[in-house]
C-alpha cells in the first residue's frame, strides 16, 4: 500500500493558536490535516518524553510506518498536513529541522505568532493546569527559560529559513487571523494552491481561550511522572465516583486568573522580548502594532513599525 508523506507542517508557536488554524486548514476538501493534534513525531523520543510524556506514551516515534498511518484516511487530499507545536521548542527540542528536511525536503511551514507577552501568560498558566507549576508568575518566568524561549520567534524560525528557504515557510499573525480569518485563510490556500473560494470561518470557532478559575492539575506533590502513569491512573478510575470526587477535592486547588497581578512578570517579559520582536521585525520586513501587551499600548502609544498585512507573505518574496 502507497503511504503519503505529509507535505505541509504546522510548527507552532505553543499557545497562539495552532489548534483553530489547522481546523481551519482541514475545512478545506484539498487538505487533510491528521489526528491526533500534536504527533511530533520529529521530536527526538528523549525530549519528547520530558517536554510531551502524553504523546510519547502514544508511541509513534517507534517507527515511521505508525506516523504514517496517521494520513491514511487523507483520501485525494493533495495537502497532507500536521500540527506540532513542539517542533518549535528550541533549545529543548533541538534536531527537528533537520529530521524533516531527511523525511520531506520538499515540505512547506506555516508559523503561527502571537503576542510574545500574551503567549508566555498563556503558557504559564497552560502548567499551572496540567504540569503543577506552583511558583508565582514572574518568578516562573525568571527561572524557567522556555517561557522567554518559546516566544523568541526569530530564534525558532531562522533554522527552518535556512534549510528550507524563505519561499517553502509562510508567517501568521493570530491577532490577524482572529479579526480576519476568510482573508488569512485566502492568503494562505493561495500559498498551498488550492482553492482560495473556500470559506472555512464557520466550521470553527477560536478554541482554548484560558478559563477564568483554574484548576492546578496537582496530585499534591506527587511527580508528574508518577500521575501520569497508566497503572495510577487506571487505579484511580476504578474507585467509587464519590471516592474520585473527594480525592480531586483533596488534591487541586483554584486560582482566579484576574486575582493573579502580573505587572512584574509583564514588566520581565517585556525587558527580554522587545528586542527579539526587533530581530523578528528585521526578519520578516514588518512590524506587529496589535502586540498591545508586549509594546504596553496604554503607557506607551502603539509602535511607529508598519504593521504587515493579515497574511503575511514576506517569508514568500511576494
Amino acid at each position: 500500500m502507497t503511504r503519503h508523506k505529509p507535505n505541509l507542517f504546522l510548527i507552532g508557536a505553543m499557545k497562539a493558536g495552532t489548534h483553530y488554524l489547522r481546523k481551519l486548514l482541514n475545512a478545506h476538501p484539498d487538505i487533510f490535516m491528521c489526528e491526533p493534534d500534536e504527533p511530533s513525531y520529529f521530536v527526538d523520543p528523549r525530549d519528547l518524553r520530558r517536554i510531551y510524556p502524553e504523546m510519547w506514551q502514544q508511541r509513534l516515534w517507534r517507527s515511521e510506518e505508525r506516523y504514517l498511518e496517521l494520513f491514511m484516511p487523507a483520501g485525494d487530499a493533495r495537502i497532507l498536513g500536521e500540527a506540532s507545536s513542539s517542533y518549535t521548542k528550541l533549545p529543548l527540542a533541538p534536531g527537528v529541522v533537520e529530521r524533516i528536511a531527511a523525511f520531506n525536503p520538499d515540505a512547506r511551514f506555516i508559523y503561527l505568532l502571537r503576542d510574545p507577552v500574551e503567549r508566555a501568560i498563556s503558557h504559564y498558566w497552560h502548567m499551572v493546569r496540567h504540569h503543577t507549576e506552583r511558583r508565582p508568575i514572574a518568578d516562573a518566568f525568571r527561572r524557567d527559560a522556555q517561557f522567554v524561549a518559546f516566544s523568541h520567534y526569530a530564534m525558532q524560525l531562522r533554522p527552518y529559513q535556512e534549510r528550507f528557504g524563505r519561499d517553502r515557510i509562510v508567517v501568521v499573525i493570530h491577532e490577524r487571523l482572529i479579526a480576519d480569518p476568510v482573508g488569512v485563510m485566502r492568503g494562505l490556500y493561495e500559498w498551498l494552491e488550492v482553492d482560495a473560494a473556500i470559506d472555512p470561518s464557520g466550521f470553527a470557532d477560536p478554541e482554548n481561550v484560558g478559563p477564568e478559575i483554574v484548576r492546578t492539575a496537582g496530585w499534591g506533590g506527587v511527580p508528574r511522572r508518577l500521575r501520569q502513569a497508566p497503572w495510577l491512573r487506571d487505579a484511580v478510575e476504578r474507585l467509587p465516583p464519590a471516592v474520585q470526587c473527594a480525592l480531586r477535592r483533596l488534591t487541586m486547588r483554584e486560582v482566579s486568573r484576574r486575582a493573579i497581578d502580573t505587572t512584574e512578570g509583564v514588566a520581565f517579559l517585556r525587558a527580554q522580548q522587545l528586542g527579539q520582536t526587533d530581530e523578528l521585525a528585521q526578519l520578516l520586513g514588518g512590524g506587529f502594532p496589535e502586540w498591545a501587551t508586549l509594546y504596553g499600548v496604554l503607557e506607551y502609544g502603539v509602535p511607529d513599525a508598519a504593521a504587515g498585512p493579515a497574511f503575511s507573505a514576506a517569508a514568500t518574496g511576494r
